[in-house]
């Protein structure tokens, strides 16, 4: 009986055997985890925009600074002016006089708010919203660096996917002629030809599925790169190290992501944005006082003396009282309340989900250590499984669903053994990211277990 070649802890030939299926030529671009990583960084149309809203949101900064700084204008009119008086003479007849002459009035003005609240809180607020944007693109810079890793691993357990029912159908085919064979000759049984064939075309029908599921997958990593994706580097298994989170308990890993959480980060500066807004509408109620300084000069500005010039100089201080505007701040003032208090409860229900995908992710970790050490010792089990049963087929003690059953379960512990790899894999990558350190030294340290 021919045996598929397969390895206990990898599938390097089956991987190979795939790529050459799948028709990908040496040529092909080919990247691992980290070349991903960096392309995904300056081509990923999320991560872009994200970027360009964070350098649009630090302008509010220096929008409101410059509310509280001294305000210059300059004012230049010119007319030509067309003048028709009309007075009685000494006889009492009215006479008519036309006459055309030209004004002009400049004038410069120098304002410095000196009491406003309303600009002290819009500036309060501005500094609350730029630290909002810095922790939003915090966040989608560390949600990266996961979902880059899940698309990688997730295309990579396809392939695997893929390798092992292509070896599964290889095994399944060689048994069905076997099995015909024995049938011809006399020895075997037709439901051991049925059998197999059952099983081979169940094996096809599950090609075609992992072969669109290798398509969709690179699709998907092939949009966060922007640019085609051939082959994708394999498992170095040896590599791997099976280690529980440091420090192994989940009530610290929960205080330091509240402490160091993006997401909670651009919360607690929503929040502060809420209470400077309260601040402002409360600010309708307050006067305002500022410094003005103004010179101006005129020229027949007025129809008596129109040959006359003006220079003026003034300085001194507006103050300015708001007393009724009809229920207006009121309302604005009860609205700021309100948002105050969504933002208060958003930031609550983020640290309660947070605390929820922690415990995830540090289980994705520390369950995963003793599963994929149990499956290396079932892979082990199910590969001398599968020798036994090809000696005892070759030996007639064995028929071929025996062996064709024992290479199933083979495959499927093969499988679950990638999956729960993978799974390990991903889940500290997004562990770091809900604490704030999944950054390109933690995807460099995940990319270590990968291979050419």
């Amino acid at each position: 009986m021919q045996r598929n070649p397969s390895t206990p802890h990898g599938l390097p030939f089956k991987r190979l055997a795939v790529s050459a299926l799948l028709g990908l030529s040496a040529s092909a671009w080919s990247m691992d985890l980290l070349q991903a990583y960096e392309a995904a960084r300056s081509q990923d149309a999320s991560i872009l925009a994200s970027r360009a809203g964070a350098a649009a949101g630090r302008e509010r900064l220096p929008q409101a600074f410059s509310q509280l700084l001294p305000s210059v204008s300059f004012g230049l009119q010119k007319n030509n002016n067309q003048l028709s008086s009309t007075t009685p003479n000494f006889a009492g007849v009215e006479q008519t006089t036309d006459s055309n002459y030209p004004s002009s009035n400049q004038t410069l003005t120098i304002r410095q708010p000196l009491f406003r609240t309303y600009l002290t809180a819009q500036y309060r607020q501005a500094k609350a919203q730029v630290e909002d944007t810095e922790a939003s693109l915090l966040q989608d810079e560390q949600n990266l660096s996961a979902r880059v890793g899940g698309a990688y691993f997730e295309a990579m357990l396809t392939y695997d996917q893929l390798a092992l029912v292509l070896a599964q159908r290889t095994t399944t085919t060689t048994q069905l002629d076997a099995a015909r064979k024995a049938f011809a000759g006399g020895t075997g049984t037709r439901t051991d030809v049925d059998e197999a064939q059952a099983r081979l075309d169940q094996t096809l029908a599950l090609e075609i599925e992992a072969r669109q599921n290798v398509d969709y997958t690179r699709q998907q990593l092939e949009v966060l790169v922007n640019q085609p994706v051939g082959k994708l580097s394999t498992l170095n298994v040896s590599k791997i190290e099976l280690l529980n989170p440091e420090p192994n308990r989940i009530e610290d890993w929960t205080r330091r992501a509240e402490d160091s959480s993006p997401q909670l980060r651009s919360l607690r500066a929503q929040l502060s944005a809420a209470r400077e807004e309260v601040a402002k509408a409360s600010a309708g109620h307050t006067p305002t006082l500022d410094a003005v300084a103004q010179w101006s000069r005129s020229q027949s500005e007025n129809v008596t003396n129109t040959t006359n010039r003006y220079t003026n100089t003034s300085v001194g201080l507006q103050l300015n009282i708001p007393i009724y505007q009809g229920g207006y701040v009121n309302s604005q003032v009860r609205q700021a309340l309100a948002l105050q208090e969504r933002a208060s409860q958003a930031l609550e229900a983020g640290r309660r989900d947070l605390g929820v995908r922690v415990y995830k992710e540090f289980r994705g970790v520390t369950e995963n250590v003793p599963k994929i050490k149990a499956l290396e010792l079932a892979l082990k089990s199910a590969e001398q499984l599968v020798l036994s049963n090809g000696k005892s087929f070759q030996g007639g003690s064995r028929t071929v669903v025996d062996v064709l059953n024992a290479e199933q379960q083979r495959t499927v512990v093969q499988r679950d053994l990638a999956q729960a790899r993978y799974v390990y894999l991903i889940s500290k990558l997004r562990l770091l990211a809900l604490v704030g350190e999944a950054d390109a030294s933690a995807v460099v340290a995940v990319n270590r277990v990968l291979q050419d």
